[in-house]
């Protein structure tokens, strides 16, 4: 049996929380298509709190689940242009993977006030811009202004 493709974009490793993975692969593609990414460039994994939680004390020294983490397959050890400059310099290759808990997403979409699903494309599209090499810890507001600007015309609030 074939695997659909949208479900090769986004694996769901996890049962707690329940996903529509067809959505969100539908999303991802969107994504690929507003920026201009060739598609399947980034693989999503939706993966569980205890997973998270090792990942995060790993790679960020950080205590506790989180709700995205981002792996670029390649370093980009020089501040990003414009993201018609970095999505140049990605085209046509694997810009990495993105590690995302529903768990957390879901107690943050209560929070916020907004359902699961629109949280999970937040935390896509935030993950994927992180992959290009945005750092908005570091950027003076760079990458929140291109997500902001990519939620409104992707129909994400």
């Amino acid at each position: 049996m074939a695997v659909p493709h949208e479900m090769r974009l986004i694996e769901n490793r996890q049962r707690v929380v329940r996903v529509r993975l067809r959505s969100l692969g539908e999303f991802l593609e969107k994504v690929e298509e507003e920026i201009g990414l060739g598609s399947e460039c980034v693989a999503v994994r939706l993966i569980g709190d205890g997973e998270m939680a090792r990942l995060n004390q790993t790679y960020r020294k950080k205590k506790g689940p989180t709700d995205v983490l981002s792996f670029p397959a390649a370093a980009n050890s020089r501040k990003p242009g414009t993201l018609k400059q970095q999505v140049r310099k990605a085209r046509g290759e694997f810009l990495g993977d993105i590690a995302i808990s529903p768990l957390v997403a879901r107690r943050n979409a209560k929070a916020l006030r907004r359902g699961l699903p629109e949280e999970l494309k937040v935390l896509i599209l935030h993950g994927v811009l992180h992959l290009l090499g945005y750092d908005h810890e570091t950027d003076r507001g760079e990458m929140e202004r291109i997500e902001m600007r990519l939620r409104r015309k992707l129909g994400i609030v």
